[in-house]
């Protein structure tokens, strides 16, 4: 079941989020819903909470879009173990 719910927000921050929204063919309902499942299933899983410095780090290393992990690590393993 779908409840309104009516939030302050300053008028900025407001279409900044429109526009993300619009961006990735999403609602600005749909984001914030998920943002806050997110949060709140965080805080049931704090029995796997992660070490500060691995929450410091956290967001720090962005990759492509495009990168392949699995190419990559057979890669890197193929020149450690191969050659």
């Amino acid at each position: 079941m779908n409840t309104k719910l009516t939030l302050t927000i300053e008028d900025s921050v407001i279409e900044k989020a429109k526009n993300y929204a619009r961006k990735r063919e999403r609602s600005l309902s749909n984001l914030i819903e998920n943002y806050l499942r997110l949060l709140t299933s965080e805080e049931e899983n704090i029995k796997n909470e992660t070490s500060p410095i691995v929450k410091n780090l956290r967001g720090a290393f962005k990759m492509p879009h495009d990168f392949d992990y699995k190419k990559e690590l057979s890669n890197r393993l193929s020149e450690k173990y191969l050659q």
